[in-house]
């Protein structure tokens, strides 16, 4: 069981909904970034999607591109977050931390010295939107010698019945679109995203987290019996942008939503 693992438990036993943010590393800086994912564990957050930049996103809408491509022009490269991952887990930082990221990153570091490097820095987990399942054989080969990195998997409201598939030997918990399209479309979520969740519940015991979309604890509201957490990404960056990246604005929002998501 790894932090992941162990922080979904904690929150099953609690009979709490979890609550995981999305950031972009680098943005506006590494040395900010840090300071935002101590403020996000104090406020509360059960996991932190660590965006690692890049130049061609294609799950992602406006708000992470214009983010990605800010920190790239600051320098940010993956070499330069694994080092601050290696200060932050030296600095006692102990919540879950999954890289969201493109797959081209991880082949050009080479998939078993980036999956080891994960390893020794800390990362708990990884998502790759544009790895599909049927060509995962690689790195979860490396991945599943050591407990430390998982594998986190996606899926889809058209995703119907490749989920079962998908998700046999999952771990962690499920990350479900909660529409099509790219991130940040503002609680636009699918027609039939109540079925298809409840397809999801299903077919795993894994906790099924929605993201795409979300911006308040009340847009899942109508969801909650069918979800057991939420992810916030564009919105998350863009509150954060308003407030200059301010530590203080990142963990008020956290514990904010966490509190109204389990009232």
């Amino acid at each position: 069981m790894n932090r992941i693992e162990a922080r979904m438990e904690t929150c099953r036993q609690k009979q709490e909904k979890a609550f995981i943010t999305y950031i972009t590393a680098g943005l506006p800086d590494l040395a900010a970034t840090k300071e935002i994912i101590k403020a996000q564990e104090r406020g509360g957050c059960d996991v932190v999607e660590l965006g690692v930049p890049f130049s061609d996103p294609v799950a992602d809408g406006p708000v992470i591109q214009d983010a990605s491509y800010r920190a790239i022009c600051g320098g940010v490269n993956v070499k330069k977050i694994f080092g601050m991952m290696e200060e932050l887990r030296a600095e006692g930082v102990e919540v879950p931390i999954v890289f969201m990221m493109y797959y081209n990153t991880v082949l050009h570091y080479g998939v078993e010295a980036f999956v080891k490097k994960c390893n020794e820095t800390g990362v708990d987990g990884l998502i790759i939107p544009d790895l599909p399942f049927e060509e995962q054989e690689e790195i979860q080969r490396y991945l599943k010698q050591s407990d430390d990195t998982i594998l986190i998997q996606l899926v889809s409201p058209v995703s119907a019945e490749r989920i079962p598939k998908i998700l046999d030997g999952a771990r962690g918990f499920v990350y479900c679109v909660s529409s099509m399209g790219v991130t940040g479309q503002g609680a636009d979520f699918h027609k039939e995203v109540k079925s298809y969740l409840k397809k999801v519940k299903e077919a795993t015991e894994l906790p099924v987290m929605m993201g795409f979309g979300i911006r308040t604890a009340e847009d899942v509201a109508p969801m909650k019996e069918l979800i057991d957490g939420a992810i916030v990404g564009s919105y998350f960056i863009q509150l954060l942008e308003k407030q200059d990246f301010a530590p203080q604005a990142a963990e008020e929002y956290c514990a904010a939503f966490r509190k109204e998501l389990n009232r």
